[in-house]
């Protein structure tokens, strides 16, 4: 049978291809744009004859049919490992929950843990060889393929070709295929940084050398970090990350990202998803300077070792006066997810030269303008993702600090020195009711 033989055999509508799906099953939705629009509504539209089916997604646009035809979740339950906007609302409302993951282990978990009865993702055409393409999601939705039971993929036209062998679904290992329409890919521009974002990013850029590795994280801080390298004399950076977003595609406008020096594919960016706007989508569609990877190869400690000057930068949401760091949550209140923020703390500090930055404002103003420190006495319910005893560089618009190898007084004094002036008389106190304060501290 030729290839176009067997993939007109493989045809499906959404309606035939979802009749799979059975009471009880785990269907997995893979991440972001693998968003199987068609099959998603096909699948709500089998509602009543379906019964605890459980959905695994993760940082989907939404809304998902499955969710929205069935409130109280008779039929259907969502489960996400990290929340997007979307995602975030219905954790609040207890229509979907949270599971815990570090990216790196994401491979262990489902070749191990998980079950994907049926997996249903949104691929890019296939080539004349008989390969699908996993495109921007690939570092989530390559392991998701392999370890389903029965796969279906619905062809979205719309979806960037991503170069990189880990990218390519082979016909051969697709049970089903649904011919959906040009779905426009969820676009996250990422916005000109603020100046607070702009100061926070002065503080870390002075670390930044020639011929570095970069991971951006998402968020203001890393994007503005992104802008002062883009308006500066540095050169031939590289790019080794979990996220690749607009941050990049400005690096390489602005001539700086060459990947020339890096000493793990060198020549070559990795990542292992993509989210940004349509010039960065455009940017990355078979551009063979530029491969995805999955998340347990990306995210290794072992693998981003390997990348002499690997510079890590992420943002974070608060920290405590023992150097914990939570940025996934505030109080219980799920917002995001663990993702890859441990797994490049980690890999960075243990490459030669490499160094790691957790970065935010030193406070925030709420809805009825009452100003709160974001440098807490101690956790208090916030979930922590990258514990005391891993965390490098912090920083601030006040500064940065090195938390490595510091004991709690220290760390204690190094923290208040970088929070809200507002707040750091507080913050003393307490320090000293928690006996991590000495009397000769810098106050």
């Amino acid at each position: 049978m030729n290839l176009m033989s067997e993939y007109r055999a493989k045809l499906r509508t959404a309606a035939e291809a979802v009749k799979v799906v059975k009471n009880g099953d785990w269907v997995d939705y893979g991440t972001n744009n693998a968003y199987p629009a068609a099959l998603d509504a096909a699948l709500a539209q089998r509602k009543e004859e379906l019964h605890g089916v459980r959905v695994q997604g993760n940082l989907m646009r939404g809304p998902l049919a499955v969710v929205e035809c069935d409130p109280e979740a008779d039929h259907f339950i969502y489960n996400t490992w990290h929340c997007s906007a979307y995602e975030r609302r219905l954790c609040d409302r207890g229509r979907a929950f949270f599971t815990p993951m570090v990216f790196r282990n994401l491979d262990w978990y489902y070749r191990s843990f998980l079950s994907v009865d049926v997996a249903m993702i949104s691929v890019a055409p296939m080539d004349e060889d008989g390969n699908f393409n996993l495109s921007g999601m690939v570092g989530v939705t390559r392991t998701i393929a392999d370890c389903a039971k029965h796969l279906i993929v619905e062809v979205n036209p719309a979806l960037p070709h991503i170069s990189g062998e880990a990218c390519k679904l082979p016909l051969a290992a697709v049970d089903a295929v649904v011919e959906g329409p040009a779905v426009p890919l969820w676009e996250m521009p990422t916005p000109p940084p603020s100046e607070l974002e702009r100061q926070i990013a002065s503080h870390v850029f002075p670390y930044i050398r020639d011929g570095a590795t970069v991971q951006l994280g998402i968020g203001g801080v890393p994007n503005a970090i992104g802008e002062l390298i883009a308006e500066s004399d540095l050169k031939d950076l590289g790019m080794h990350t979990e996220l690749a977003s607009d941050g990049y595609l400005a690096l390489h406008r602005a001539g700086k990202l060459t990947n020339r020096l890096k000493t793990l594919h060198p020549g070559v960016g990795v990542f292992g998803l993509a989210t940004g706007s349509r010039p960065f989508y455009d940017w990355l569609d078979r551009n063979p300077d530029v491969i995805g990877c999955p998340l347990n190869y990306v995210n290794a400690i072992s693998t981003i070792a390997q990348n002499d000057n690997m510079l890590s930068i992420n943002g974070c949401l608060a920290a405590d006066l023992y150097g914990q760091v939570c940025a996934e949550s505030i109080g219980i209140r799920q917002i995001s997810g663990t993702g890859g923020q441990l797994d490049f703390v980690n890999g960075a500090t243990a490459a030669k030269g490499g160094l790691s930055f957790l970065c935010m404002s030193s406070s925030f103003t709420d809805r009825d303008g009452v100003r709160h420190s974001r440098i807490l006495p101690k956790f208090e319910g916030d979930i922590v993702t990258t514990p005391r005893s891993e965390v490098f560089f912090m920083a601030t618009e006040y500064g940065a600090v090195n938390l490595a190898g510091k004991s709690s007084w220290e760390r204690a004094e190094a923290l208040i020195s970088i929070a809200h002036p507002d707040f750091r008389e507080e913050l003393i106190h307490a320090a000293e009711a928690q006996k991590i304060w000495l009397p000769h501290n810098k106050r």
